[in-house]
């Protein structure tokens, strides 16, 4: 059993707060801090006032919010978490953010004599619950090493490369589920459809080569029309904008990807977005209204 140490948790929401229970419950002393305050105290941890206030003193900091900029803004800012932190602690930052940010992130770390971790997730909020997550991270072998008993209580942590090479292991986790999600939505459809009982196609399909966790996990979701949001289809578009502005600053041309971008963008434009991204077929649907 590792030695209870004293983590800062940033950001309760959806996935975080889960995270944060696990961390509890394997004996760590955690301080949290979300910017709605309610999601923190529902904890029953100690509740911190601000982001620097949970990563004063504290051993390690754990960061999972919604996004690059949010994160730069807690991170960065006057007054934020790096200031709050103690030299030779370590900072883990496991928001989805793009690579340039989090590499940005680990020299301003760095500069202040901190460890830097980048190890975004995938798993939604069903692995946070059950600590099941697939943990992406980049950075040194040996913080790495120093992080496992944070990330071996919230799931699989598995090190990919240096600093950055988590968050691109996630925007390429972001582009397979992206994508997945628009195929098992069209197929869906098109059984529903063509006059078949989606449920009865979904079971046909299991086990064979069509079979995936999304078509498990989602295509029940599309059939019970249950899109309380899990991952919210806004996050997988900023993920698939990222992915795409990635690739086309290395000259990929990523069509599928493109294509299921532009899915997102339409689902959010009308009105979608905090559902979850498997009620991608409601776009595929307003695309194929039933005749009048």
């Amino acid at each position: 059993m590792h030695t209870p140490r004293t983590i800062g948790f940033i950001g309760t929401g959806i996935m975080g707060g889960p995270m944060a229970r696990r961390l509890i419950d394997a004996g760590h002393d955690v301080r949290v801090w979300n910017r709605t305050a309610a999601k923190a105290a529902a904890l029953g941890a100690v509740s911190a006032q601000s982001p620097a206030a949970a990563a004063t003193g504290a051993e390690v900091v754990i960061v999972m919010l919604s996004s690059g900029p949010v994160c730069d803004e807690l991170i960065l800012g006057e007054r934020g978490v790096l200031d709050a932190m103690p030299p030779d602690s370590l900072l883990i930052v496991m928001s989805s953010i793009p690579v340039e940010t989090a590499r940005h992130q680990a020299r301003v770390a760095s500069e202040r004599h901190i460890h830097y971790l980048d190890a975004p997730v995938s798993g939604g909020e069903r692995g946070a619950i059950d600590g099941t997550l697939a943990i992406m991270a980049g950075g040194d072998e040996a913080t790495f090493e120093r992080a496992l008993p944070f990330l071996e209580p919230l799931g699989r942590p598995v090190r990919i490369g240096p600093t950055g090479s988590g968050q691109l292991a996630k925007l390429v986790n972001q582009l397979v589920v992206a994508s997945t999600i628009a195929t098992v939505s069209e197929a869906m459809l098109l059984a529903e459809r063509g006059g078949a009982d989606p449920a009865r196609v979904r079971e046909a399909l299991l086990g064979g080569f069509a079979d995936s966790t999304i078509l498990r996990a989602h295509g029940q979701r599309m059939i019970e029309q249950d899109f309380a949001p899990g991952g919210p289809a806004k996050w997988q578009l900023k993920d698939t904008r990222t992915a795409l502005s990635m690739a086309d600053s290395l000259d990929l041309e990523l069509p599928v990807a493109t294509l299921v971008n532009q899915l997102f963008e339409d689902m959010v434009t009308n009105g979608d977005g905090e559902l979850d991204h498997s009620a991608l077929i409601l776009e595929l649907r307003r695309r194929n209204p039933l005749p009048g």
